[in-house]
């Protein structure tokens, strides 16, 4: 036994022994974590090979590396080695527990904007985390302790190195082949993360998204005046004319958006306990002149709520990866302020977090806003302040000093925050009890909506009392999902449903009611999505969109083409959809197994449109394109720095709101 034991000891005291004991260490965690931390979809046994297989070609050219180095520094470098893939795998496992996707580089890039995301981050850690560096603990001490001790002037040959760099090169090529088999052209037209990491790994994910990211960094060097003619061309092919018994209804009014954080339109009429989760919101959803969507989509990617600002303004997508706002903030844009400035009405934001945070302080100028009320302007108490900054009742009423500062018309956006994961609220304010599904953040969501709920009905009796009420569009919609299918099982219990990929996708729709003064409304069975939401409001507004570069169709359009594209490439429309790659019926959740003529044009058209929209962004298109009428925002004349302040613009229009209402 003891000869036995010493050599396996003299063996792991060797460079490559010590190599080859760390690769399967890594490669065994990396697969626990694989069956345990994320949803990959595994359908059948090749993918559970390649899903099996795929971490070892990372994990020996990586670790191989370490094989360059002498003696004592050959295990050294081996250990820091895994330690930072270890990190990046766990870094991914924390980012998947809320936003069922990975980490990218311009993931990374935004650190800022993540670091205040602290309290979220921890109610997502849990102590057995630790365990996934438990082998990297294992062999510092293997080290420290002397269990292994390796020869000060060992080295393999170089030669033999660059042959352990080969073979994991070559394994990486073997599973890309038979990635091939079952999923082809699988670097090229995939948008889904998910497929990448299933089929080829998290660290060689992470590797392609680093290239994609360079390449796209280049793109907008090599980019000319000339690429913007194909979108200009898609945009007018795929033009939805305003319906004349719309447009132009709300000319000269007021618009005022209300977003509502992480709000999924499930929660419209859904009963807790016997009482109405939100009944205000349910009010205004049924109110005469709100026309309400019961079959809009978010359609956000890794940006979130930024991802959505920017499809509310601008009718362009999110990135595939990171946040436009953070990576895209420079860009030329021929966004909502700007077009409605350019006729005369003034506009702002209300955020009760820092200015700083998404870079809006820097991307808002670049969309033409006038006024930023960041959190600089409001009185961020510790007991007014939660997570992301000033809850929403205390925000709506600092708010209303400030609204009172625009010059009609205006174009106004409130962005509540307290309706956001973790969910974190106090018993004082809870005014409903938490769901029973044992699932803590589903429990609580429902009693950060209520809040929410509540905060929103003030709002609206305070417009109400100043006269904007009758004089302003009202729009309220979801930014994004609150609960992740993470939370599978709690879903079911809410909607009384298996919660399956199919009923995933149905769970993505969020409110969106726009109230126009005067008009008759009702509630439309219509299929859209946040990009449809500009093309919508200024057709409303009396301002035709053809001449710009808008991917969505008015929705009050008879000639709205109803796909509704996500961010990975998946779509709904009112007969079928493709989820995961799959088709379904899209009345009766029926997977379709043929794929005929009609989905495989509206698949590429999907894609084409993403396409289209990634080249607009990362190209900076619109430089090279002014419509006619509009000019160019000039970022240089808007101050956001006047903290707890008025401009002296705002100081002339003070008092406005209230004699233009009477």
């Amino acid at each position: 036994m003891n000869e036995q034991k010493g050599k396996v000891l003299n063996f792991l005291s060797k460079n490559y022994g010590f190599f080859i004991l760390a690769v399967i260490l890594f490669w065994l965690k990396t697969y626990i974590a694989y069956q345990t931390e994320f949803n990959l979809g595994i359908e059948n046994a090749m993918q559970q090979f390649l899903l099996l297989i795929n971490p070892l070609s990372s994990a020996v050219f990586f670790l191989g590396l370490a094989l360059f180095a002498k003696g004592r520094r050959s295990f050294i470098w081996i250990i820091v080695i895994d330690f930072l893939m270890t990190f990046i795998l766990f870094g991914n496992m924390v980012y998947y527990r809320f936003f069922s996707d990975f980490i990218t580089l311009p993931n990374m890039k935004e650190a800022s904007s993540l670091g205040e995301q602290s309290g979220s981050i921890g109610a997502l850690l849990s102590w057995t985390d630790a365990l996934y560096f438990l082998d990297v603990v294992f062999l510092i001490g293997l080290l420290v302790f002397r269990v292994v001790k390796p020869d000060k002037e060992a080295r393999i040959r170089a030669r033999k190195t660059v042959g352990v760099l080969t073979l994991g090169v070559a394994m990486f090529f073997a599973n890309l082949g038979l990635a091939e088999i079952d999923r082809p052209e699988l670097l090229t037209r995939t948008f889904d993360r998910t497929y990448i990491v299933k089929y080829l790994g998290m660290t060689n994910f992470q590797i392609y998204d680093a290239v994609k990211s360079t390449q796209n960094s280049t793109q907008r060097a090599l980019a000319d005046s000339s690429d913007v003619n194909e979108v200009l061309n898609y945009t007018k092919s795929n033009y939805a004319a305003p319906n004349p018994e719309y447009f132009g209804k709300a000319k000269g009014k007021n618009v005022i958006y209300i977003h509502l954080e992480s709000f999924q339109q499930f929660l419209i009429g859904y009963k807790l306990h016997g009482e109405e989760v939100t009944p205000f919101i349910n009010s205004f959803f049924k109110d005469k002149n709100t026309f309400s969507f019961t079959n809009f989509y978010h359609q956000t990617g890794q940006g979130k709520t930024s991802d959505a600002e920017m499809m509310l303004e601008n009718s362009l997508f999110g990135l595939p990866q990171g946040s436009a706002f953070s990576t895209k903030g420079k860009n030329t844009y021929q966004s909502a302020p700007a077009i409605l400035g350019q006729q005369g009405y003034d506009s702002a934001v209300f955020h009760g977090n820092y200015k700083s945070f998404w870079n809006r302080d820097e991307i808002y100028k670049q969309f033409g806003y006038n006024h930023f009320f960041d959190a600089s302007y409001y009185d961020m108490n510790e007991k007014d302040v939660s997570n992301y900054g000033l809850k929403d009742k205390p925000f709506f009423q600092e708010s209303e000093k400030y609204i009172q500062t625009l010059k009609q018309p205006f174009y106004a956006k409130f962005i509540t925050l307290t309706n956001h994961f973790p969910y974190p609220i106090t018993p004082e304010e809870a005014t409903i009890a938490p769901a029973d599904t044992g699932d803590s953040s589903v429990d609580s969501y429902f009693q950060t909506a209520r809040y929410l709920d509540e905060s929103v009905k003030s709002f609206v009796q305070y417009l109400k009392d100043s006269g904007l009420y009758e004089n302003s569009v009202i729009v309220m919609y979801g930014d994004h999902y609150g609960i992740s299918d993470n939370h599978a099982q709690a879903m079911s219990k809410v909607l009384g449903t298996d919660y399956d990929a199919y009923q995933n996708a149905q769970a993505q729709r969020v409110p969106f009611m726009v109230r126009v003064p005067g008009v008759e409304g009702g509630v439309k069975d219509t299929y859209g999505g946040e990009i449809d939401i500009l093309p919508t409001l200024l057709h409303l507004l009396g301002t035709d969109t053809k001449n710009y570069v808008q991917l969505g169709n008015d929705l009050l359009s008879k000639d709205a083409k109803q796909v509704v594209p996500f961010r990975n490439g998946d779509f709904i429309t009112p007969a079928y959809s493709m989820i995961g790659g799959k088709f379904y019926n899209q009345k009766t959740g029926e997977e379709i197994t043929t794929e005929t003529a009609t989905m495989k044009a509206t698949k590429e058209g999907v894609a084409k449109e993403l396409e289209l929209s990634d080249e607009v962004l990362q190209g900076d298109l619109l430089r090279f394109y002014t419509p006619e009428g509009f000019k160019e925002t000039d970022p240089s004349k808007y101050n956001y720095n006047n903290k707890n302040k008025t401009t002296s613009t705002d100081k002339e229009t003070t008092n406005s709101t209230e004699t233009e209402t009477k």
